[in-house]
């Protein structure tokens, strides 16, 4: 909801640091790499209740997620960073829910198996409307530099973010938050379908039952549809 607001702000502050590493001939894939590298500490940090060493590796995650996009745009932007970027960024989010569930089995595997599978929808909503509009050629008005078409809804990544990070702030309301925003997920999914229904509707469906009427227009769903990493 908030991540083309807030794309141009990140745009304007990692473009000098991009530009000093493209001039040293660093590339975009090694900085996603590390961001992965370092994502992956947040489990052990979790599992050993180090909620803010935690806090710390979650927004240097995001921070060298940001910057490796902002690289790739100064170099040349690849199907294979982009197939990188989303695929080690789904890994990752399942992986704070997870080191919560390692510090506190008792209380927090409940809430985090419900946010991991409410997870599962947003991320197979988000990827399969992504492969069909790939193919079809379509690509978003809101987020033209994404490497694939990027389909917004209410729980986007700035607000996982600001999720993960009010979880390591306040560790023991980890149930409340986590079922809070699994909710919130689950409105994102169910409106992603209803998208991806309309979006790819046959466009012969109303003459094949003998009616008439206006199929969705790729134009229109353009306005509707918004995009993320």
């Amino acid at each position: 909801m908030f991540d083309r607001h807030l794309l141009p702000l990140q745009k304007r502050l990692l473009a000098p640091p991009a530009a000093w590493l493209a001039r040293r001939g660093i590339a975009a894939d090694a900085v996603t790499f590390l961001g992965f590298g370092v994502g992956l500490l947040v489990v052990p940090l979790l599992a050993n209740g180090h909620f803010f060493a935690a806090l710390v590796v979650v927004l240097a995650n995001r921070t060298l997620d940001g910057l490796d996009g902002a690289l790739a745009r100064q170099t040349q932007p690849t199907d294979r960073g982009a197939f990188l970027d989303i695929a080690l960024d789904f890994v990752f989010y399942a992986l704070v829910p997870f080191g919560f569930v390692l510090a506190d089995p008792a209380t927090n595997a409940l809430p985090a198996a419900t946010l991991l599978l409410a997870f599962i929808g947003t991320g197979s909503s988000f990827l399969a409307f992504a492969a069909i509009a790939g193919r079809r050629g379509l690509s978003s008005t809101s987020y033209p530099a994404k490497g694939i078409y990027y389909l917004g809804g209410l729980t986007e990544g700035t607000e996982t973010i600001a999720v993960f990070v009010a979880m390591c702030l306040w560790p023991t309301a980890f149930p409340f938050i986590a079922y809070g925003f699994a909710g919130l997920c689950a409105v994102t999914t169910i409106t992603r379908w209803w998208w991806g229904w309309r979006a790819f509707a046959p466009a012969t469906s109303h003459c094949a039952r003998g009616k008439s009427g206006p199929a969705i227009k790729v134009q229109k769903f353009r306005k509707e549809g918004e995009l993320r990493s």
